[in-house]
């Protein structure tokens, strides 16, 4: 897998990105997305459930871990992960992801807190600060993802 970057100039822009991911999500993908705290990736998670039509407030996961959403509220279901309280990759297993994949797409948030369990061909994205309100999104696409992302514009 080949590693690409693109300059995001803003929260606009980092909302931008998880909108345009929106388009080409589909139940059964798994998005990994990584990046320090601060880094944008609670407004990446903002951008991408209100493309797919989540109208409320979009809260990070943290204290609850996981939040599901699904139809009418978005377009198709979805889990929102946030693993940053995870200290053994065994807990994972307790969340049900791997069920929760069968029908939903899954955007995981510390998803190095899974070691190996996290899927191969999970579309792995990261977010690091490129300025004081700049950021770079660089990502790695399985084959999966080949012709899905980045968007073609």
């Amino acid at each position: 897998m080949t590693e690409h970057s693109l300059h995001l100039d803003g929260p606009e822009a980092t909302a931008a990105a998880g909108a345009a991911l929106a388009a080409v999500l589909r139940p059964g993908d798994v998005v990994a997305l990584s990046g320090d705290l601060g880094a944008g990736k609670t407004c990446f998670a903002r951008g991408l459930l209100h493309a797919l039509g989540f109208a409320g407030e979009v809260p990070s996961p943290s204290f609850p871990i996981v939040i599901p959403y699904a139809p009418p509220e978005l377009g198709l279901p979805l889990w929102h992960v946030d693993l940053y309280r995870i200290d053994d990759p065994e807990e994972i297993e307790e969340l049900g992801l791997e069920e929760a994949r069968a029908d939903s797409a899954l955007l995981i948030e510390w998803p190095e807190r899974m070691g190996p369990r996290l899927w191969p061909d999970a579309l792995r994205l990261t977010i690091d600060r490129d300025g004081p309100d700049a950021r770079r999104l660089t990502w790695a696409a399985p084959a999966p993802w080949e012709g899905r992302w980045p968007p073609r514009t």
